[in-house]
């Protein structure tokens, strides 16, 4: 038997000159001429000789292939670790900066208002037309619908208050009387101490809420219709069920 040395140092290669006598295609140990034994995995002819040339495998390699193998499952676990942290990060960004932008595009915007009457040429209908044209400057949606009415006069020590109700709803072609509305009131404000050149006063306020806005001040959104609205379906799915 002669070693032939590759140069991948974990092969080994072996020539019998009566390959035909060994069992064919069993595990055989070869110690001969070897450093350690060594384990048979293939063969093929060499040539006109009819030598076989086997190639063996020392069990030197088994550890250096689990090795291998582990070092290459690290690897991979280790860029898929950071390719999620990356996307991770690149997501956090990405939502950061939109925040920021609504955030300044908030900040630029001008509240939209329109040029109130003075105190001498007030009307209630005027007052309530008045009303018409600065809710034509809020943004909802076009299915929304809604209706002002007069409401009251109320006489007070420096001034005198004219509420207004504005009542709002979306009909629907199943629903057409809607099963909730909102309301949004609305007080036009006359001073009797004020020169009467001056504009009148107004601030309007949503249903079952306190907070009170002025139209110079404040960006109406559609979202409050929304959650008076829910809030109402909620509290009368919540009473039919008792």
């Amino acid at each position: 038997m002669t070693e032939t040395n590759r140069h991948d140092k974990a092969r080994r290669v072996c020539v019998f000159p009566h390959w035909h006598r060994l069992p064919a295609w069993e595990p055989v140990l070869l110690e001969r001429n070897f450093h350690s034994p060594c384990v048979l995995v293939g063969c093929q002819e060499s040539g006109s000789d009819h030598h076989d040339q086997i190639t063996v495998t020392t069990p030197q390699t088994l550890p250096e292939a689990v090795e291998t193998m582990d070092k290459e499952k690290e690897d991979a676990a280790l860029d898929e670790t950071v390719e999620m942290i990356v996307a991770n990060v690149i997501h956090g960004a990405t939502e950061q900066f939109i925040a920021l932008q609504k955030k300044e595009k908030e900040a630029e915007y001008v509240a939209k208002n329109i040029q109130w009457t003075t105190c001498k040429d007030f009307t209630v209908e005027g007052g309530r037309q008045q009303i018409e044209e600065y809710i034509s400057t809020w943004e909802f949606h076009e299915r929304w619908l809604h209706w002002s009415e007069f409401l009251c006069e109320e006489e007070l020590t420096y001034s005198k208050m004219y509420h207004y109700r504005v009542l709002w709803s979306i009909p629907t072609r199943r629903k057409p009387i809607p099963q909730a509305t909102a309301s949004v009131y609305f007080v036009i404000e006359i001073s009797k101490i004020k020169p009467d050149t001056f504009p009148v006063e107004v601030f309007f306020f949503l249903e079952s809420s306190r907070l009170i806005f002025r139209p110079e001040y404040c960006r109406f959104r559609e979202k409050w219709l929304k959650d008076i609205i829910i809030n109402k379906l909620s509290l009368k799915q919540r009473l039919a069920f008792k």
